[in-house]
Order: structure tokens, then C-alpha cells, then sequence
């Protein structure tokens, strides 16, 4: 059975580990090993996102099954030390796209209804704030769940890290 609650600080060590696990293990078969690692610098955790209470832990049988989160504020991803993609400026919800952020799913409780379970509390807390729309940077290995949440593409990008270049994926999705 799933559970879920909000994050806090005394859970970000074992927020990275899940991160870590799912960034090395999940992106097989989508990225090389060079794009796996170079990945690392442009993804991970932003804590803004526990400090504004907008960040969901799932949970199943005590242990995180996968985490993510929604945001008001402009940054589309990136993590803490992503300090060039990072934009704390307050999103208007009138004109606005919500942002869905830094999910990720633990590789032994993948393709079980972890990711959907964390969509479905983000989607329904960014409308309950007023916004209308949700956009997201996806990863290649993300896409399908987020094209099987209704999601659909907006644009492909590439992030470069460490001078390797990982292809990424702009979604938006109206929250009607």
C-alpha cells in the first residue's frame, strides 16, 4: 500500500540515495554512460522545493518508494547545484504554468503506480493553488509516464554538462 507526505529537511540524505539510484539505474536504455553521468549536474534535489512545502514523499511499507514535487517558482528544473537554471521569482497562477519538479522513483518500486501516485498529489496541489497549466523538463526515460499522464511535448532541448550533451524534453499538460 502507498502512503505519501510532505518532505522535510531530515529527509534529504535519503531523498539523494533514492535520486542517485534512480538516475543511474532508470536511464538505461534511454542515455549512454557518459549522458548518465553528466546527467547528474543538471538534475537532482532542489531544496526550495521542501522549504516551500510543495515536495511529496510515496512511500510503501515504510521505505521511499519515489518522491516529486510542484512548484510556484520559475525554475523548470535542476537541483541545488544547478545554480545557472535556478529562478526563485513567484509564478502568477493566472498566466502561469505550475512547475512539476524533481521526480524520481525508486528502481525497485518502478512501473508500479509510484510515479502516477506522485503526479496525481502534484497536479491536484498546483490547481488547489490556482494554476491552470503544469509544465515539466522530462528526461528521456520520464516521457512515457508523463505522455500516459497527459502530458504532451512543447519542446526538445539539450542540457550540456561536463561537454556532454543530454537530450531533455519541455512537457506541458492543461490541469482542468
Amino acid at each position: 500500500m502507498l502512503t505519501h507526505r510532505l518532505a522535510t529537511p531530515a529527509d534529504l540524505d535519503a531523498l539523494r540515495a533514492v535520486m542517485a539510484l534512480a538516475i543511474a539505474e532508470l536511464q538505461k536504455g534511454f542515455l549512454d554512460e557518459a549522458q548518465i553521468a553528466a546527467s547528474r549536474a543538471v538534475m537532482g534535489l532542489d531544496t526550495q522545493l521542501i522549504a516551500d512545502g510543495t515536495y511529496f514523499i510515496v512511500e510503501r511499507g515504510g521505505q521511499i518508494a519515489g518522491c516529486g514535487g510542484w512548484s510556484r517558482r520559475a525554475t523548470l528544473y535542476g537541483g541545488d547545484h544547478s545554480t545557472d537554471l535556478r529562478d526563485p521569482a513567484l509564478l502568477d497562477p493566472a498566466t502561469d504554468a505550475a512547475r512539476i519538479r524533481a521526480m524520481y522513483t525508486h528502481p525497485g518500486h518502478a512501473r508500479r503506480g509510484v510515479g502516477r501516485r506522485v503526479m496525481t498529489l502534484c497536479e491536484e496541489a498546483a490547481r488547489a493553488a490556482g494554476f491552470s497549466r503544469a509544465e515539466l523538463m522530462a528526461t528521456l526515460s520520464g516521457e512515457p509516464l508523463y505522455r500516459a499522464c497527459g502530458y504532451a511535448p512543447i519542446e526538445r532541448v539539450t542540457a550540456t554538462a561536463e561537454g556532454v550533451a543530454v537530450p531533455l524534453i519541455r512537457m506541458g499538460k492543461p490541469l482542468g
